[in-house]
């Protein structure tokens, strides 16, 4: 439990900081001020304020992350007629913190009750107090601490969402998928590094599984499988259709005559596979190229099949809708555990899946994800202005509601499948 449990933290928290720290590197870069960068979603478990003034956060719900950008477009904070706030004041009296909070860790603070401000264009804020009403200058680099008692920076206009440029926008939301692409490859090469190599199902070439039935009769890595029961083989395909097609409908394992070539001589020999899971298996998998070409080249390649395989689930759930076909939280939990289960190489290669999975979901053109935002993108760039804020807003509104009714409903789904059933 204790295994899985940490591993599901790992592969979450990689994943999720691989995704976000593209939007936080490209924000930034083009001018745009990150407020805070969070790990999981809802109420709040940990907080930092970096030098770079940016609020790092760990939040309960393991349901993704955010980096919270300035702007009209991600984030706004609203500070109510009347409420109570204290003001820390720098050496020229100008406000650098703004304490929305009842808890109070500056005795200098001053104590004022808001009853307007302006943190974006003229940077003032003005309240009573006392019985006194009076106007404060606001620090363009001040903070904010929020009533959850998240603090992070005010939002002047200049380094808004949206007064970045169109590139830079552009950049700034593809740049989650991109690093969850980058992410995938790297971890499909790290796969091929600890296997040897890159596989290879060209060939008859096989690997040969330790306490297998193929290890057994006495076959090694290397060698290749010519025929099956006189089935000629020349490739991993041919090799496993021979292998069913000896085996199906066999109440017990039947004995298969193999014929192998080792070190350049051809042998032949009886195995008896073994039943694993309703199938009958010789304890062999696809041959390896070893070359370091081979290797670099394979990542892409067992990158490019894994992106492919989602490309076809993503169709078939478009044209065969299933909550079933879809995970969330608690699947992505037990699945990362069997992973986890299965030893360090199947569960790298399941967080390879996983972020490009996470890479290509996040691009689909859905208001809300990444794939929505450059949509509106590409619409400001063939229009040649943005939408208006309140279209924009509602499209928005309208997205992240869909998307927590799905969330929900593939949770409790997932709840229902692993424990009700």
């Amino acid at each position: 439990m204790f295994v899985r449990i940490l591993a599901f933290i790992i592969v979450f928290g990689l994943i999720v900081i691989v995704h976000e720290f593209g939007h936080f590197y490209f924000a930034r870069r083009s001018g745009i001020l990150v407020r805070e960068f969070s790990i999981g979603m809802g109420p709040k478990l940990f907080a930092h304020i970096g030098r770079d003034g940016v609020s790092y956060t760990i939040r309960m719900l393991p349901l993704g992350g955010y980096v919270r950008m300035a702007g009209w477009g991600e984030d706004t904070t609203e500070i109510r007629p009347g409420s109570p706030v204290t003001l820390t004041l720098g050496p020229s009296g100008q406000v650098t913190r703004i304490n929305l909070t009842d808890h109070q860790d500056d005795v200098t603070a001053l104590p004022m009750r808001v009853t307007s401000y302006d943190l974006e264009d003229a940077l003032t804020i003005t309240g009573l107090v006392g019985e006194e009403s009076r106007s404060f200058v606001v620090d363009h680099d001040a903070t904010i601490v929020e009533e959850d008692g998240t603090e992070i920076r005010i939002a002047p206009k200049d380094v808004q969402f949206q007064n970045a440029s169109l590139l830079g926008r552009l950049l700034t939301n593809f740049a989650g998928p991109l690093n969850n692409f980058i992410l995938g490859i790297v971890l499909c090469l790290a796969v091929i590094l600890m296997q040897g190599g890159a596989q290879d199902a060209s060939t008859n070439a096989i690997q040969v599984q330790s306490g297998g039935a193929a290890a057994q009769a006495g076959l090694v890595s290397g060698d290749r499988i010519l025929a099956v029961n006189q089935t000629a083989t020349s490739n991993w395909e041919e090799i496993a259709q021979a292998v069913s097609k000896a085996t199906s409908d066999h109440k017990t394992a039947p004995s298969l005559t193999v014929s192998y070539a080792h070190q350049g001589k051809t042998h032949e020999v009886a195995i008896t596979p073994k039943k694993v899971s309703g199938n009958y298996l010789l304890g062999i998998s696809v041959g390896l190229k070893t070359g370091f070409w081979d290797k670099l080249t394979g990542s892409f390649t067992m990158a490019w099949d894994s992106a492919f395989s989602i490309l076809n689930a993503l169709k078939n759930l478009v044209l065969h809708p299933s909550l079933n076909k879809l995970g969330g939280p608690v699947a992505m939990y037990q699945m990362i555990g069997q992973a986890a289960d299965s030893g360090l190489i199947a569960l790298l290669s399941f967080t390879a899946m996983l972020s490009l999975n996470l890479g290509i979901f996040n691009l689909l053109p859905i208001p809300a994800l990444d794939g929505g935002k450059i949509l509106l993108n590409l619409i400001e760039a063939v229009r040649r202005k943005p939408l208006r804020q309140e279209t924009e807003t509602i499209v928005t509104l309208v997205g992240v509601a869909l998307m927590v009714i799905l969330m929900v409903a593939v949770t409790w789904n997932d709840i229902v499948r692993a424990f009700m059933n």
